[in-house]
């Protein structure tokens, strides 16, 4: 296991916690964190480009000249794909980008991701980033970086931590981003400098990992 300090909103350390090896100590499988970051930014594109048709277009109704004895090719309509305004050939329709990946490559991949931050000592954890019942950016933004002073650092909160989350929000123009330990996956950990865990935050996710574990061994 590997020990990391608790730093407090004071910037002092306040004991530390233990990385379980499995999940920060692992080898990462490069091709596999690829397979599994191409698949979730699959599945963030809309899909919902769209054009028209020869069918589709308006107009073209009548021939817009005759047959024969013109001494040009002939021409249906002036809604075929060669006339300007006309429709599109093989363009692109609605569609699911969607793929499908099994939750142990979406585990496994994560790990990979978490261990290569925690061997280059680029996982922090912080007990909360303000004190009081205030929320306050100035003094989050304090914390953050006595943490660390890396541009995008990505930040895992707990689910009812409303706090730290109005204390930090306003940061996202920085290259801050915040995310609930239960959302934390591959592609946000691999664009991130640095991941600052809350000590809450960081409890909720090896308890979720360790049930996800459990599911995807079954």
């Amino acid at each position: 296991m590997t020990t990391v300090g608790v730093l407090t909103p004071e910037g002092t350390t306040a004991g530390s916690v233990e990385l379980p090896g499995d999940i920060f100590d692992v080898q990462a499988n490069i091709p596999l964190m690829h397979q599994v970051v191409v698949a979730q930014l699959a599945a963030a594109r809309q899909g919902t480009h769209k054009v028209k048709t020869r069918g589709e277009v308006a107009g073209g109704g009548k021939k817009p000249y005759k047959q024969k004895g013109t001494g040009r090719a002939r021409q249906g309509s002036i809604r075929a794909p060669q006339f300007a305004g006309g429709g599109v050939v093989h363009g692109p329709v609605p569609r699911d980008y969607s793929q499908r990946t099994p939750k142990k490559m979406k585990v496994a991949a994560l790990r990979g991701a978490l261990s290569d931050r925690a061997r280059e000592g680029r996982v922090h954890v912080v007990q909360a980033f303000v004190g009081g019942e205030k929320p306050s950016t100035k003094e989050a933004l304090k914390t953050l970086r006595t943490a660390t002073e890396r541009k995008r650092v990505l930040v895992v909160l707990s689910a009812q931590d409303e706090l730290n989350w109005l204390s930090l929000r306003n940061l996202a123009g920085d290259g801050v981003h915040l995310i609930e330990a239960g959302q934390l996956n591959t592609y946000d950990v691999l664009v991130a400098d640095d991941v600052v865990f809350t000590k809450d935050a960081l409890d909720e996710f090896l308890g979720d990992r360790g049930t996800a574990s459990e599911e995807a061994d079954k």
